[in-house]
């Protein structure tokens, strides 16, 4: 008995000793291999200098990203997203509560720090009120009229997942809301939901093209059949990268997609940047109304400035048409945009960010008499209330998010969107991914980030003295100015004249 587990003891020490050496050997062989490959290829200097050592940078960097994200970055300070913005999304999301305690961990006196005058006799009212009805598109066929402050802006179906449209759909339909498609074209996923969709006409005509890429009137008259299309609006530009086209990799293209789009499988989706057909205002009015006769729905477009000067041609060119021949509405995208995977010197430098832009679009429309013929949908990282109702005060008649609503879908910002590797799932098209987001316990989170956003954005109007938040105007804000001192919006952007609740146009207009 002793001798057979003195056996048996020998035996697995000896293969202990065999794993180990044969371990040991292949390390060895790896270790050799990698020293002598890093010693003579020519790409990388520290792994020329520093064989095997060095491949350890590469290594420690990419982990910097997530260490700097959950261990070393303060609440206030990570981009694009700080961890107090997200913080909020998650438990507005969750339908958990926003409060926090002890004061403000937000500095007050940053030059550009937004702060609201709140009134002595504050509205008497429920923290939610329902906004009113706002009509885009009067004159329209078949104009579209919405109470919903705050919207799902445009991520195409092959940036996203399928579960990930999905969940955006039945959200948006349980929070009243309308989804942009993005450039991608109309997939059954947008549909699923039921919510009302604005479809996007990109440069590449996704959706609605004929083989050689120009609009299929055919087409575009079929998607304006379905009744949950309420809109169309026409992409110019969008804030990750003005001045170029939507960029989805040849590996998220499956044959789904590539349908949709009528394009190749596997071949990198590249739009062009901008419509050949739009080479001037005169041409940008052409093509909207074009597109509004054929659907008989409200049609605007989508752009980012960087110059106000084409505004006033466009509104110029307006004044000689009729009011009529207007757009029913501008998205307006701050150059802070940026769910669209883009090169680093246009998402980093190209464009206005919303904070100049929106004011110069507003003030414009406005001195024509153009406001609220045209109405403006703000669009660029406005996910939490102070953000929204900033841009209401200036003029902004709706806003958009889209990171918002990708934060909601559970969004860790691991800054992947550009690849297959998404790890929440909502920008992989890999189905192992692609598992963990579950679109019917998604869209209630979705459902509930649009609610408390509205609701919040409601306690500071009423903290403002107003009945519901489309009645807040420029005096309801401040701004702190480099000096330290804070001005009333009204100081650094003048005065609003057209109000979203008023109930009339100016004077000069043709419209009403």
């Amino acid at each position: 008995m002793n001798n057979d587990i003195f056996y048996l003891a020998a035996w697995g020490l000896l293969g202990l000793l065999s794993i180990i050496l044969l371990t040991g050997l292949l390390g060895l062989i790896w270790f050799l291999y990698a020293y002598i490959t890093d010693r003579l290829q020519t790409k990388h200097t520290v792994r020329r200098n520093f064989p095997v050592i060095g491949r350890f940078r590469y290594f420690f960097e990419h982990l910097g990203e997530f260490f700097r994200q959950y261990f070393f970055a303060m609440d206030r300070e990570e981009l694009p997203f700080n961890r107090a913005d997200r913080s909020w999304v998650y438990r507005a999301a969750k339908n958990i509560s926003t409060t926090v305690a002890f004061g403000s961990t937000r500095r007050l006196d940053v030059p550009g720090t937004v702060m609201f005058v709140n009134s002595p006799f504050p509205a008497l009212s429920k923290d939610h009120s329902e906004s009113q009805p706002i009509t885009i598109g009067k004159h329209c066929r078949t104009p579209y009229s919405t109470s919903a402050l705050v919207n799902i802006s445009g991520m195409s179906y092959g940036a996203l997942s399928s579960p990930a449209i999905t969940a955006l759909s039945k959200g948006a339909a349980k929070a009243g809301c309308w989804m942009n498609t993005g450039e991608g074209g109309l997939s059954p996923y947008h549909l699923e939901g039921g919510c009302d969709i604005v479809f996007q006409i990109g440069t590449a005509k996704y959706g609605v093209r004929k083989k050689d890429g120009s609009l299929d009137d055919d087409k575009l008259r079929d998607i304006a059949q379905k009744p949950q299309v309420k809109m169309f609006e026409i992409k110019m530009s969008q804030g990750a990268k003005p001045g170029k086209g939507g960029i989805l990799p040849g590996a998220k293209v499956s044959q789904e997609i590539a349908d949709i789009r009528q394009i190749h499988v596997g071949e990198d989706s590249i739009s062009p940047n901008g419509h050949p057909e739009i080479r001037s205002v005169d041409d940008l009015l052409d093509m909207i109304n074009h597109v509004r006769d054929i659907t008989g729905k409200p049609v605007g477009f989508k752009a980012v400035l960087g110059s106000n000067d084409w505004i006033i041609d466009l509104c110029r060119a307006i004044e000689q048409r009729g009011s009529q021949s207007a757009p029913d509405f501008i998205t307006l995208d701050g150059a802070e945009g940026g769910t669209g995977a883009a090169p680093q010197s246009l998402i980093d430098y190209m464009g206005l960010p919303l904070g100049q832009a929106l004011p110069l679009l507003v003030d414009t429309l406005d001195n024509f008499g153009l406001r609220p013929r045209i109405r403006i949908i703000a669009s660029g990282k406005l996910i939490t209330p102070d953000r929204v109702a900033w841009a209401i005060c200036v003029g902004a008649d709706f806003v958009t998010t889209a990171r918002g609503f990708m934060f909601a879908l559970g969004c860790i910002q691991a800054l992947q969107c550009n690849k297959n590797t998404c790890p929440t799932g909502i920008t992989t098209h890999d189905p192992r991914l692609q598992r963990g987001l579950v679109p019917e316990d998604k869209a209630e989170r979705v459902a509930h980030f649009a609610r408390s956003l509205v609701q919040e954005v409601g306690i500071i109007a009423h903290s403002c003295g107003v009945e519901e938040p489309r009645e807040l105007c420029r005096e309801h804000a401040r701004m702190v100015q480099p000096n330290g001192e804070a001005k009333l919006l009204t100081e650094v952007y003048g005065v609003e004249h057209y109000h979203h609740v008023a109930g009339a146009a100016p004077a000069n207009s043709e419209y009403f």
